[in-house]
């Protein structure tokens, strides 16, 4: 039965007119069964939303799939996903799936482009004929912004990226306001710092603090590229789906830069690992990666300000759950 006609039903005799007054909106996930997209899910179906899964598992794993949200093996750039939209008829639309790794756009641009480009122009404009209400996006808070000219790095700061990764986040951006304003739809995008956590791939090749864990357990050298004194902005990744779930409740259109607003080195994420192990393995260091910024944390006031976002997770305490995690996935 339509809502309109359910609605008026229960007008007429009288009941139940409640019950769909606090149905809530569904959210269709991209990238859900990924390492990010995962958790957000979990949070949203906690909260009472209807959950889709898009996920390709490239990358993702259909064990991190929460068992109510329904899932569908699709990439964002088949002509299935219109089939999707329009059986499922989502309201939201949160954008996770990415290529995500520096040295891999670097090595391979024209990849990189088609993932975070075109795939994600071929969503946005899926959703925007579909309808949605609103799209969350997942952008980049370290790599739109090149080297930083003032620290922390706000919203406003001028978007120079170094590297092909950093180059199509930002073109995201442009397109996803671009379609907005066409289809007549809000978003948001939320301008990510380093994320880390459990169902991060400590096989991977982005997310240092997984992969220096998996090392110091298999009692190996993780390898520290450069000098170590690189710096980023690290959250925890149940910190960043609670921004996405704030932000799916923000009634207006925004840019905001998620991340914990301190400034941690690669040096000390070695060390403060090396102690909570106690490991007596040293570090191996490798050749400066090109494309990476030097130093790096964000300003997060606006999202404190409007979405009323505050990091629940400290460092240290982000640092043992994940420890914990990675140790549960030997088995």
């Amino acid at each position: 039965m339509p809502l309109f006609l359910a609605r008026a039903f229960c007008l007429r005799f009288g009941f139940c007119f409640v019950i769909f007054s606090l149905m809530k909106p569904k959210v269709l996930i991209t990238g859900g069964a990924g390492f990010i997209g995962s958790h957000i899910a979990d949070l949203l179906i906690k909260k009472g939303y209807p959950v889709v899964i898009v996920d390709n598992l490239s990358r993702g794993s259909k064990k991190n799939v929460n068992k109510k949200a329904k899932f569908y093996q699709v990439d964002i750039i088949s002509p299935r996903l219109k089939r999707i939209f329009a059986q499922e008829k989502p309201e939201i639309v949160i954008h996770e799936a990415a290529q995500i790794n520096v040295r891999d756009s670097v090595t391979d641009p024209k990849k990189d482009a088609r993932i975070n480009v075109s795939g994600s122009i071929s969503l946005f404009q899926t959703a925007g004929k579909a309808k949605v209400k609103k799209i969350i996006y997942a952008s980049s808070g370290g790599a739109i912004y090149g080297e930083p000219r003032k620290l922390p790095v706000k919203e406003d700061h001028p978007i120079s990226p170094l590297c092909p990764y950093g180059a199509s986040k930002c073109s995201a951006e442009l397109y996803l306001k671009c379609f907005a304003s066409l289809f007549g739809f809000k978003y948001v995008v939320l301008r990510y710092s380093n994320v880390f956590g459990p169902r991060q791939d400590p096989k991977g090749e982005a997310g240092v603090i997984s992969i220096f864990i998996d090392k110091f357990l298999q009692g190996e050298a993780p390898v520290i590229f450069g000098d170590g004194k690189q710096t980023r902005d690290f959250i925890f990744v149940q910190d960043v789906a609670l921004a996405n779930y704030l932000a799916l409740l923000y009634r207006e259109s925004g840019i905001f830069n998620i991340g914990s607003g301190k400034e941690v080195s690669v040096l000390e994420i070695y060390n403060s690992l090396k102690k909570i192990l106690n490991s007596p393995v040293k570090a191996k260091f490798g050749p400066k990666v090109e494309g990476e910024v030097r130093r790096i944390y964000l300003d997060v006031s606006l999202a404190k300000k409007k979405l009323g976002f505050k990091p629940k997770v400290n460092f240290k305490d982000g640092l043992e759950r994940t420890i914990n995690w990675v140790k549960s996935s030997y088995g």
